[in-house]
Formats: structure tokens, C-alpha cells, sequence
């Protein structure tokens, strides 16, 4: 057993291998404080045939017994499709990792993070992403680490690594940063709207943070790793790649100035078929290694014609945004919606209004989470023209809808000053780029449309990197051709003021704080102009909400009086919901909210609720059940659990000798309070309601 150790955050933090797991082919145990996560990694050992891609599984795994609880639900146990917290946690492993494996490694490699035990105030996603690449290091594995992952927050103006859940709370930023040696590889987060220079120094200030463990990963390959083994090279046949090129580089120089992704697509598929069926015959066993040089030349051709003529696909600028158009309250029965489309980027975004019983409740390690806004983003396969069975929210949309959920959180209104829970959904009904944050631009408007009272406006924008010995060029708005042959992904959102998310991927080694910082100035400058585009569309939210939200009234009933309001076994609550069409939230101050679908199911509703849950004052009648009958009165029910006494001489209009002559118990009578005295004891008349020459009688 292998094991080093350093403080990060004032705990005990260490990477130990050779004790568990040993026949992974690469296993290490991450310990902060008493938060541990075992990572593997295992490889099958020889390519898959007949594939020209890395078959990389990366999976995070949270286990209840980690911290003393058994799993709800039927089963019992941690099966079935992973929690959104899981999925995207897989996603921060794989999207750092997957860049550094070697050319023509194609072996099907599984790296799975198993969190075992954590401290509530310690998350051990991030300490997954150190796990993963640590494992890897010190495995046979090819890889070119190590990589290292930190989160960063800050409190009162200073940074801090890996914070607590407590420091978190009290943090204006929650980034999770990826570094190798040289460069940042990978940025994740969201912010409480700040500007571009605190940003960049927050993801630096991560970069620095990294490398002590950048340091324990080396210390530990050298006390522990094996052997890398070597990676086959593939060897193409003779005159294969002059033939390619001799078919296809003229017209592939043409096919990706086509400013149409349909046409540019279709142009370039036909191509692709074209040449194999000519070189078919001349090299049948070689398919693979055809295409394959396809995809290499137009990846070279389009970055050439980017560095080196400075021309992008579509003809635009590098800093230029394609054509915007925006349009709100397409569907009138939605609370609210909008539609934003970016070039042949087109989302359709649907705001959704409900009570506190709406909101989403999850199961977590740290305890059982509500949640009052959520956005669930959808990538249906005619969005890019395929087709494909529904399976439901794939890693990358449930990525794709946290990016955009974290750009809007930050205006969203807190709970206290809008009692409503809010959805939005995300229908990307076109994509060529960057749908992500065309939702983030949807869903500002489509808010705004609901009359929802957000702080600002967010936009967002893509951003892109083409790097070739020495020049660098930065795209602003990239399409989805120079995100797949590009350098970097670099999504930015926020608001005029400054960023609420951003996320970065890198494909290449890394890339410095200087192109970092470019890219943030011209993405603000390019979010500024989105913004201008959305504001001559809608500037504000809308005075009042859509006519069929529901309708919600709050009021404060005495705390002793929920049992009443909600009767035994809920008898009396599900009464008023049943009879109102409404529904009720109530706490444990008293405080009730009521959301109906009109106003005079409102007024039946709050109408029951005070019946139930009202203080009697004098002069107030009720309709009550009589109780218990002495010689001097009779006792009335007149609200659940509040008793009055009608005196005999309050019966009626005449002397009355024997109080069963004028009541029974169980009998229905009508009482007005007349006296409540200072040990609260009700006096209650019937008399006072009965015509002055009336007299009841028994008989």
C-alpha cells in the first residue's frame, strides 16, 4: 500500500493505492477529512474493432451507506438510472480525461467512482476528478497526466479550495476547475453575477490550487505506477491518403464554405460516399482508414481557411453573432413562453407556474433537497434532422439544462418573494451551435412573458478557439462544425452586469490566461449584443402574471390552529381541496398559501380555511353542534375543538326551566359570542339572534 498525503482547506487530504480494488487495472482511494472516494480504472486490453473513437465510460456512484442511511423507494438500493447529481458529476470526469488519451487508443475503458463515505460539510464529486486521473496515472493505462480538479469559492472576498458546504452557503461562486501542468482544461460553474476579471482570477486562482495535487499524482506513479503499455500503431495502406486526397481536397474546400448545415452536411456525406465507392475496389479492407482521412481533411481544410484566409464557414466575423430574432406568447395557454432563434439555432422555451407542492424533492447524501426552480432541457432528434427512438433525457442534455438552470438561478426571485415554483422547459426545435445558451436566452424571455419579477436579463454565448502553430483565433457564436473541428467550447452566460455560468471544454493540451481572458471580453461583447436583441423584443417582465396561473393568497392563521385547518388524518384539508379545486401549503408558523384556479375559487377556499382555523371575537356567529347539556346551559361546538357555553337565561326569549326543553345534544344551533373573558372562556347567545316576540318551545 501506497499512499501520500498534503492539507487542502485545513484537512487531511491523500491519493493511497495498492490496497483495494486490486485488480483494476489502475485503483485509488481520494480521503478529505472523513469524505472518501475509491476510483478504478480498467481496460479491456485490445482495441474494438471497426471503431475510430475512444469507448471511454466514466461513472460516479453515490452509496447511501456513506452516510448511515438506507435508500427510499421499493427496492431499497442504489439501481436504476443515476441521480442528476451522478450524471453530471460523470460528465466533470470524462470531459478532462477523455483529450488525453494517445491517437488510436480505441479501447473500451471504464473509469467508475464509488463515493463511500462522506462528512456532510465535504462533497466528494470533485475529488472524483483527481481520483479518476490518479488512477489512470498509476495504472498501465496510455495517458498524458495527470490532471487535477478543484472547486473554488469565495467568502467575503477571499478564495477558497475545495469549500465546506457551510463556506459554500456564504459564497458568491461555485467553479469547479480541471488543470494539467501548463493549463486550465476544463471550467464548470455558476456566480452570482460577477465580472469578467474576478472570474478569470477565480479559474487561476483554481489553476495554482491544483498543482500540489498535480504533485501527489507524480509522487505516487513514481512510488507505485506500472508500466505504460504501447498503443499499436495503425498502419494505413500504401498510396491511400495521396488517393484521398487527390478525390476529395478540392471539393472539400468548397463543401465547407456552404453557410447551410443541411446542404453543407449533405454535400459532404455524398462526397464520403463517393470516394470509397471509387476507392472500393482498390482498397476493400480499408474503409475505416478512408474515412477516417476524410474527417482529418476537412478538420484541416476548415481550420486553414479560418487562421489562414480568415474566412469562417458561414462568412461571418470572428467576433460576429448570427441573426437574432426573438418572439414571446406563442402559446397562449402557457403561463409563459418565447421563442429565440440564433441562426439555424432555434428554442422554444415554456415557463411553467406552481405551488410549493410542485417543487422537486431529491434524495441526497447531504439530506433530502427541494427545489423551487428547475429547467429540463429537451434535444429532440429533428432538432438535427435525424431519427432516433425517445429515451429520454440523455448526459448531455441533463448537462446541457444544469449549464443553463445555474445562468438563470441567479435571477430567479427566492422563495420568500415569490411563492411560486417555476419550471422551465427547453424544446430545442433547431441546433447548430450552442443550444444551451440560446435556452438560457428563451428562458429569461419566457419568464419575463409569466410575469415572473427576475433581477436582470441573461443571455448567453459560445464561444470557440482555433489554435495552429502560434495563431490563435477565438470565434464568438460558433456553429456546431467549429465546435467539432475547433480547439475549445466556451460557454458564458450572465447578464449586463456581469456572469452567472460558464462552462469550458478543452480538446487541446490547455490554453493560457491570456487567449482566457480574450475570450471572456469579446463573449461579454457579444452577450451585450444578445441582450440588445432580446430588449427590442421585451425589457421587463410583465406587469402581472399570465390569467392562468394559478391564483395564490397567503394568510396567517394561529400556529395552534393547523390540527384544526388540516383535521384528523387530513380529513378537513382534503375536504376544501376536493370542494375548491385548489391547493393548500401550510408551515409550521401558520403561514398558509392557497393557489386556485380562479378568484371565486380562491374567496370559497379562504372562506372554509377561516371557518376552521379563526380566534373567535365578539360578535361573531357561528353555526355549531351542542356538545353537552348541564342545568345551567348548554356547551357548543362552535369552530373543531372550541367550545362556548349558552346559559340557560341565553336560550331564549321566555324563562326556561329545563335546558333539554329547548336543545338536545347533536342538535345544529345558531349562536352569536357575546363575552370572551380574560382566561378566554366563551359566553355564547342564541337569544340575541331570535326575533323579540319569539319563543321556542319543545313539545
Amino acid at each position: 500500500m501506497t499512499k501520500v498525503e498534503i492539507e487542502l482547506n485545513g484537512l487531511p487530504f491523500s491519493l493511497e493505492t495498492g490496497r483495494l480494488a486490486k485488480q483494476a487495472n489502475g485503483a485509488v482511494l481520494v480521503t478529505l477529512g472523513d469524505t472518501k472516494v475509491l476510483v478504478t480504472a480498467v481496460t479491456s486490453g485490445e482495441p474494438r474493432e471497426g471503431i475510430d473513437f475512444l469507448p471511454l465510460m466514466c461513472d460516479y456512484k453515490e452509496m447511501f451507506y456513506a452516510v448511515g442511511r438506507i435508500p427510499g423507494g421499493y427496492f431499497r438500493r442504489e439501481i436504476g438510472r443515476p441521480t442528476e447529481k451522478e450524471t453530471l458529476t460523470s460528465r466533470f470526469i470524462d470531459r478532462p480525461l477523455r483529450p488525453r488519451f494517445p491517437e488510436g487508443y480505441n479501447y473500451d475503458t471504464q473509469i467508475l467512482a464509488t463515493v463511500l463515505s462522506v462528512d456532510p460539510e465535504i462533497d466528494p464529486d470533485v475529488l472524483a476528478i483527481t481520483g479518476a486521473s490518479a488512477a489512470l496515472h498509476v495504472s498501465d493505462i496510455p495517458f498524458d497526466g495527470p490532471i487535477a480538479g478543484v472547486r473554488v469559492g469565495r467568502v467575503d472576498g477571499k478564495f477558497i479550495v475545495n469549500p465546506t458546504k457551510t463556506e459554500l452557503s456564504h459564497s458568491d461562486m461555485s467553479l469547479v476547475v480541471a488543470a494539467s501542468r501548463d493549463a486550465v482544461v476544463m471550467v464548470e460553474g455558476g456566480l452570482a453575477v460577477l465580472p469578467e476579471e474576478e472570474v478569470l482570477d477565480a479559474i487561476f486562482f483554481g489553476f495554482e490550487a491544483s498543482q500540489p495535487l498535480l504533485d501527489m499524482q507524480e509522487e505516487l506513479r513514481e512510488k507505485a505506477g506500472k508500466p505504460k503499455f504501447d498503443v499499436p500503431v495503425v498502419e494505413i495502406a500504401s498510396g491511400i491518403e495521396e488517393r484521398v486526397k487527390e478525390l476529395a481536397s478540392e471539393r472539400l474546400d468548397s463543401i465547407i464554405r456552404i453557410p447551410e448545415k443541411v446542404a453543407r452536411s449533405k454535400a459532404k456525406k455524398e462526397l464520403f460516399s463517393e470516394v470509397w465507392e471509387v476507392l472500393a475496389e482498390e482498397f476493400p479492407d480499408s474503409r475505416g482508414e478512408v474515412f477516417s482521412i476524410l474527417k482529418d481533411l476537412e478538420k484541416e481544410a476548415m481550420r486553414n481557411m479560418i487562421v489562414r484566409e480568415r474566412v469562417r464557414i458561414d462568412g461571418r466575423k470572428f467576433n460576429e453573432v448570427r441573426p437574432i430574432s426573438c418572439s414571446v406568447g406563442d402559446l397562449p395557454r402557457a403561463h409563459g413562453s418565447a421563442v429565440f432563434t440564433r441562426g439555424e439555432t432555434q428554442v422554444m422555451a415554456v415557463a411553467t407556474l406552481g405551488s410549493v407542492e410542485d417543487e422537486q424533492r431529491i434524495e441526497s447524501l447531504s439530506g433530502d433537497i427541494s427545489k423551487h426552480f428547475m429547467l429540463h432541457y429537451n434535444f429532440p432528434p429533428y432538432c438535427v434532422g435525424e431519427v432516433r427512438p425517445l429515451r429520454g433525457p440523455a448526459r448531455r442534455d441533463i448537462g446541457h439544462g444544469a449549464l443553463a438552470e445555474r445562468a438563470l438561478a441567479a435571477v430567479v426571485p427566492p422563495p420568500e418573494d415569490f411563492i411560486y415554483t417555476i419550471r422551465i422547459v427547453s424544446e430545442v426545435l433547431e441546433s447548430n451551435g450552442s443550444s444551451s445558451m440560446a435556452t438560457v436566452c428563451g428562458g429569461t424571455l419566457a419568464m419575463m412573458d409569466a410575469g415572473i419579477p427576475i433581477r436582470d436579463m441573461v443571455a448567453g454565448v459560445a464561444m470557440g478557439l482555433i489554435k495552429e502553430e502560434g495563431d490563435v483565433v477565438i470565434l464568438s457564436d460558433i456553429l456546431g462544425d467549429e465546435d467539432h473541428l475547433g480547439d475549445m467550447d466556451f460557454k458564458v452566460a450572465g447578464t449586463e452586469e456581469g456572469i452567472t455560468a460558464l462552462q469550458m471544454d478543452i480538446k487541446i493540451a490547455g490554453i493560457d490566461k491570456a487567449i482566457l481572458e480574450k475570450a471572456l471580453v469579446q463573449a461579454r461583447e457579444a452577450r451585450m449584443h444578445i441582450l440588445g436583441k432580446m430588449r427590442e423584443v421585451m425589457d421587463k417582465p410583465r406587469e402581472s402574471l399570465s390569467k392562468y396561473a394559478p391564483k395564490v393568497t397567503t394568510l396567517q392563521i394561529n400556529p395552534d390552529r393547523i390540527r384544526d385547518l388540516i383535521g384528523p388524518g387530513g380529513k378537513n384539508i382534503k375536504g376544501i381541496i376536493a370542494a375548491c379545486d385548489v391547493r393548500i401549503d401550510v408551515d409550521d408558523s401558520g403561514t398558509v398559501h392557497v393557489f386556485a384556479p380562479s378568484e371565486d375559487a380562491s374567496a370559497k377556499a379562504l372562506a372554509m380555511i377561516d371557518s376552521l382555523t379563526k380566534d373567535p371575537e365578539v360578535g361573531d356567529i357561528f353555526t355549531g353542534t351542542v356538545k353537552k347539556i348541564t342545568d345551567f346551559g348548554a356547551f357548543v361546538e362552535i369552530m373543531p375543538g372550541v367550545d362556548g357555553l349558552v346559559h340557560i337565561s341565553q336560550l331564549d326569549n321566555r324563562r326556561v326551566n329545563n335546558v333539554r326543553d329547548v336543545v338536545k345534544e347533536g342538535e345544529k344551533l345558531k349562536v352569536k359570542v357575546i363575552e370572551i373573558d380574560p382566561n378566554g372562556r366563551i359566553k355564547l347567545s342564541r337569544k340575541v339572534l331570535l326575533p323579540a316576540d319569539s319563543a321556542s318551545r319543545r313539545g
